[in-house]
């Protein structure tokens, strides 16, 4: 990305919109081979964790966390993979994917190459407000 190149995830939610303060927001992906995909976003435009400072770096964190924490209560997953990448979008954001021993990669990270098709037994459409509300009830009533 040039810097003439917008920032898709200064433009867009980079998601479904499942909680979010002033300072970052929690998405839902929609990929059917990942059902329960999740990103956590910071929302000013930074490239790494050590551009924050160390309160904002333990804030982040906590939320990654808490994402996690509802994945697995919510969906049960073999595996949590947690990632922040940033080389397409240089900007602070984490991957919250939960993982299964029948998803379409496993046990190989879900960017490499697919072993077997996908097995639908979670939809995107069931898996939103049942993640919102447990997301709600460990952080709170998200702000804007």
């Amino acid at each position: 990305m040039t810097e003439h190149q917008p920032c898709e995830l200064c433009q867009g939610t980079g998601g479904t919109m499942l909680w979010q303060d002033g300072r970052c927001r929690v998405v839902l992906v929609a990929d059917a081979d990942y059902p329960g995909f999740c990103r956590v976003i910071w929302t000013e435009h930074v490239k790494e964790m050590t551009d924050l400072d160390e309160t904002e770096r333990l804030h982040l964190m906590s939320i990654v966390f808490a994402t996690e924490h509802v994945i697995r209560t919510v969906m049960n997953p073999d595996k949590i993979n947690l990632a922040s990448l940033g080389n397409m979008t240089p900007h602070l954001h984490w991957h919250v994917i939960p993982r299964f021993e029948h998803d379409p990669h496993f046990p190989q990270p879900v960017w490499a190459t697919r072993l077997r098709d996908a097995d639908a037994t979670w939809h995107h459409e069931a898996l939103l407000p049942r993640l919102k509300q447990a997301l709600i009830h460990l952080l709170g009533q998200p702000t804007s």
